[in-house]
């Protein structure tokens, strides 16, 4: 970790355009919060998390929940612009400072397309310079709302807002990003000179290039290699291009990574997932949070897979895993589900309608259709046939069922926990267990079959 520098992150917004109860930054990118793509970037560019202050409203609503461990705060009771809302961090600053911190970055949380070589480049660029404050700058098509990087003789001058600029000023085409370093003994001393002397009435972060030569310092636009490090969202219709934008990004990377996604239609890839070679993708899958996915499997089609490890070699067909532990060699579905908290070994085989949930499966265990498993330890090697059922909840507490190695559960067998079936041992199919079973013996629990003659044809009309 780099502890010569800090970020302060900007997530104070409203965002009353996206008609959210939540804050604007806790609007979900591919399934992740877009201020939570904005504190990874700095996690990756090394930013101890120590050394970011977020700036949240008085009433962050769900803002705080996305903070790491160890990151700090600072509240912003009324919205008077971006510098008013740096302004908040100052106590921070001034402790980064008193630690040694040298630089510090100044992000928008719901800009969640910067990342972490974007950020270290322009540091290593704002340092070289030795520039009081470095703006992040990017070239689009459309620069719409965006402030303009205003040059003369191609060097950087000023930053104009959209709603001060001039005619010939609009049809500029570098924008600020909305990111920069600073100084932190240049932002320090220069927040205090800011005014609200604009058509907006606020205080602009902007002014603080201007401010840099009265202050014995220089400003510098660093252009980002892709201009998408720039982008954000204020309504839903906004925030659903920028999800366009960042599903084709990685997708692009899982192609030069050697992954197979032959057809795109209703794929959406989270930002944090790691997907092996010659794995192939299908229609309709989603994978989001942090997922790993080994090589040579086949994912799809209609699955979603949520912050689960998934070894080499699996077939998922059409099921839905969450937060999970899967080895290599697995199947599963079509139409199963893993709960939260199952660990799956290698070659189990899990299919179609069979729901796991908190469980251990130990290697080539079969639980091949019409089944739930629930709060249990299977070994390795058990058959187990349709329509079992462990009896985890008694309307009080959950309780465990364990069963050894070798097993053999016949259809429609009720494992009534606590239970114990041992090593070796068969369940006759229809049987309730209510006792444990010892290893290599026989378990059957059935009503003796009797015969009614004619008892029928007086009941079924």
């Amino acid at each position: 970790m780099d502890q010569r520098v800090a970020a302060v992150l900007l997530a104070a917004g409203d965002g009353k355009r996206m008609k959210s109860s939540h804050q604007k930054v806790c609007c979900e990118l591919l399934g992740k919060p877009m201020l939570r793509w904005v504190l990874d970037a700095c996690v990756r560019a090394q930013i101890p998390a120590e050394n970011i202050c977020a700036v949240v409203s008085d009433e962050p609503r769900g803002v705080t929940g996305l903070l790491p461990e160890g990151c700090r705060t600072a509240v912003q009771s009324e919205r008077r612009g971006t510098g008013h809302a740096v302004r908040m961090a100052l106590p921070f600053l001034r402790e980064m400072l008193a630690r040694g911190v040298t630089s510090v970055a100044v992000l928008c949380g719901d800009a969640p397309l910067i990342d972490e070589e974007t950020l270290l480049a322009a540091l290593e660029f704002h340092r070289e310079g030795r520039f009081a404050v470095t703006v992040l700058t990017a070239r689009v098509s459309d620069a719409g709302r965006y402030g303009r990087i205003v040059r003369k003789n191609g060097e950087f001058s000023r930053i104009v807002e959209a709603a001060d600029a001039a005619p010939e000023e609009l049809l500029i085409d570098e924008i600020n990003s909305g990111a920069y370093w600073f100084s932190t003994e240049y932002l320090i001393a220069s927040l205090p000179l800011l005014q609200d002397k604009n058509a907006q009435g606020e205080y602009y972060l902007t002014d603080l290039v201007g401010l840099a030569p009265s202050l014995s310092g220089k400003a510098g636009a660093f252009v980002c290699p892709d201009a998408r490090a720039a982008l954000g969202a204020n309504d839903r219709k906004g925030l659903a291009a920028l999800n366009r934008i960042a599903r084709e990004m990685i997708l692009d990377r899982l192609y030069s990574e050697g992954v197979d996604i032959p057809i795109s239609d209703g794929v959406m890839i989270g930002p944090d997932a790691v997907i092996g070679r010659d794995t192939k993708i299908l229609p309709g899958c989603l994978i989001l949070g942090r997922v790993t996915i080994g090589e040579g499997c086949v994912i799809g089609p209609n699955t979603q897979i949520t912050d689960c490890e998934i070894g080499d070699r699996c077939i998922i067909d059409s099921s839905k895993l969450t937060e999970s532990r899967v080895g290599a060699g697995v199947r599963i579905g079509p139409f199963a589900q893993l709960r939260p908290d199952c660990v799956i070994a290698d070659a189990v085989k899990i299919g179609n309608f069979v729901e796991v949930k908190n469980s251990t499966v130990g290697e080539k265990t079969s639980f091949a259709h019409l089944t739930y498993i629930g709060d249990s330890d299977f070994g390795a090697r058990i058959n187990v046939g349709c329509g079992v059922v462990t009896v985890n909840y008694d309307g009080l507490h959950k309780y465990r069922t364990t069963v050894g190695d070798h097993a053999f559960i016949g259809c429609n067998t009720n494992l009534v926990a606590p239970v114990t079936v041992g090593e070796g041992a068969y369940v006759a199919a229809a049987t309730t267990v209510t006792e444990d079973v010892r290893p290599d013996a026989l378990a059957i629990g059935r009503v003796r079959q009797r015969q009614l003659a004619g008892w029928a044809k007086g009941k079924i009309k």
